[in-house]
């Protein structure tokens, strides 16, 4: 009897709770890598989904028809043409954002017209990003479209390029984005 009312009273060891603490600690520390990691991937995703879109905003432009505003006499025709946006002459935002969201506003995005830059494109992110957006052309051959960013403050910036290409008439994009030091 002594011995049952002796074993219900004891209680953990100094190495059983040393080992259930370092258990614990191995856990959070995996929990944490884990959690860092997915917060890379996803401000990472923001680049990729938003050079994606810019580049099919880029060939759903070249095939819409651009045809002069000019009169045009009864009988008479008129050939529509096709042609690339021409290069953005404005980077958004102008710099980098170091470890940090840049919020954009509809006035960033309105530089160029029915055949230049973001109005050609009919592209703009109204909200906040960690990614510099640019997009220059060859207004007949092709088109790059990218994103610069440094996530983590460290001065070395990562980018996301796609490209595009016209052929034969056709805008033919690249099938994944050239990524550099994507997690930086």
């Amino acid at each position: 009897m002594k011995r049952s009312v002796r074993n219900r009273l004891r209680g953990f060891t100094l190495i059983e709770l040393m080992i259930v603490v370092a258990i614990i600690g191995i856990l959070a520390v995996l929990a944490i890598y884990g959690v860092s990691r997915y917060l890379k991937s996803a401000k990472t995703a923001e680049a990729g989904n938003n050079v994606g879109h810019l580049s099919r905003n880029a060939a759903e432009a070249y095939t819409r028809e651009k045809m002069l505003g000019a009169y045009v006499a009864p009988g008479g025709s008129v050939t529509g043409s096709q042609s690339l946006c021409a290069t953005a002459g404005a980077k958004v935002p102008a710099a980098v954002p170091a470890a940090a969201k840049y919020v954009s506003g509809p006035s960033d995005w309105t530089a160029g017209d029915t055949t230049t830059g973001w109005a050609c494109l009919k592209f703009d992110i109204l909200g906040p990003q960690y990614y510099q957006y640019s997009y220059s052309a060859a207004v007949s051959t092709g088109f790059t479209a990218g994103a610069y960013g440094d996530l983590d403050g460290n001065a070395t910036t990562s980018s996301f390029l796609l490209s595009g290409a016209v052929v034969s008439g056709t805008v033919i994009l690249a099938p994944k984005a050239l990524e550099t030091n994507p997690d930086e």
